[in-house]
C-alpha cells in the first residue's frame, strides 16, 4: 500500500440488500492493497453512518452502494489520498446539480459513494450534535458560499429534511470541508459515471436496485414509469467486469440459493422497518401541507 494509506486504518462499508448484487460489487474491491469490507445489512438511512463512526478500528470509511460497481481501484486510492492530504472530511456526488438521478440538496453528497474521513469527523461528531444542528437556518449561508459552477443539472437547496441523512451531510459540509466529485450519465440514461479529483473513472453507480429481484410485472404495478431494470443493470455489472478485465463470476447452485434465503430474510426484516417509519413520514407531509 502507498506510504499515505499505510498509516490510516481503512474499509470499505457497503449497505446491502441484495446478496447477489453486493457479491458482484465485492469481488470488484476485493484485492485493493488488502483493504477490509464490510457488509452492513438491516441499517436504517443515515443509521449506518453512525456504524461507521463507532468503529473505531476504521479511520477512512469508502462507503460504496452494492450498486455502484468500482471500475478504477486506482482512481479510488489516489481520492483517498487528496482527502487526507486536503483535509477533507467528505467526497462525494452532490444529490441536486450534478449526474445523480436526483434534483436534490447540493449540499447533500449522494450515500451511493462517499470517502468518509472517520478520523477528522469525530473530532466534532455526536449524534446530538446532529440533532440540535439548525440545517434549514445555516442554508441561506451555506447557498451564497457554494461554487455555482458545479450546478448543472436541476437541484434544490431548500430540501433540508428530503431523506433522512439530508442533515448528517450538511452538518458535515458546514463543520468541514466537502469535495464534491465530477459526476456523468451513462448512454442508458440512468446510470451515474462517478470520477475522482483527476475526473478519472471511480464507478458506475446504476440506481433503482431495489427493483433489481423484483418481478417485472410488481415493478411496472407499483411504479408504471420505472419500467424494467434488472436487465438495465446486469449490462452495466457486465461492463463493469470487462472495464476491469476480470472475469465476471458464475454463482453456483448453492450461492444462488443463499441469495434467496438471504433475501427472504432481509424482507422479513425490512418490512416491520419501513411499517415502523410511515408516523414520521406522515406528520413530515402533513407538516408540508400546513406551510403551503
Amino acid at each position: 500500500m502507498r506510504t499515505l494509506l499505510k498509516d490510516r486504518r481503512i474499509k470499505i462499508f457497503t449497505r446491502s440488500f441484495d446478496l447477489r448484487l453486493y457479491s458482484y460489487a465485492k469481488e470488484l474491491f476485493d484485492g485493493i492493497d488488502g483493504i477490509q469490507t464490510v457488509r452492513l445489512t438491516d441499517q436504517t438511512a443515515d443509521g449506518y453512518f453512525y456504524t461507521m463512526l463507532k468503529d473505531t478500528s476504521c479511520d477512512i470509511a469508502i462507503n460504496i452502494d452494492e450498486d455502484a460497481f468500482l471500475t478504477g481501484p486506482k482512481a479510488l486510492l489516489d481520492l483517498v489520498e487528496y482527502v487526507i492530504l486536503n483535509g477533507y472530511a467528505n467526497a462525494g456526488c452532490q444529490d441536486g446539480g450534478a449526474y445523480a438521478a436526483r434534483a436534490g440538496n447540493p449540499l447533500v453528497t449522494n450515500p451511493f459513494f462517499n470517502v468518509l474521513n472517520l478520523e477528522l469527523i469525530r473530532t466534532k461528531f455526536s449524534r446530538d450534535a446532529i440533532r440540535e444542528f439548525d440545517s434549514a437556518g445555516v442554508i441561506p449561508r451555506m447557498k451564497a458560499d457554494f461554487p455555482q459552477e458545479l450546478l448543472t443539472t436541476p437541484y434544490n437547496f431548500e430540501w433540508v429534511d428530503y431523506e433522512p441523512y439530508f442533515k448528517f451531510f450538511i452538518w458535515l459540509a458546514y463543520n468541514f470541508k466537502t469535495l464534491y466529485l465530477p459526476s456523468g450519465r451513462y448512454k442508458d440514461g440512468i446510470t451515474t459515471i462517478l470520477y475522482n479529483q483527476n475526473h478519472e473513472e471511480l464507478c458506475y453507480h446504476t440506481w433503482m436496485a431495489r427493483f433489481y429481484s423484483v418481478p417485472d410485472f410488481f415493478v411496472r404495478f407499483f411504479q408504471k414509469n420505472t419500467g424494467m431494470q434488472k436487465h438495465r443493470i446486469e449490462h452495466v455489472i457486465s461492463m463493469a467486469y470487462a472495464d476491469r478485465n476480470m472475469l465476471r463470476p458464475d454463482f453456483s447452485l448453492v450461492q444462488k440459493l443463499s441469495f434467496f434465503g438471504n433475501k427472504i430474510a432481509r424482507w422479513c426484516i425490512k418490512v416491520p422497518q419501513r411499517v415502523a417509519g410511515w408516523p414520521r413520514k406522515i406528520s413530515k407531509k402533513y407538516k408540508k401541507l400546513r406551510s403551503n
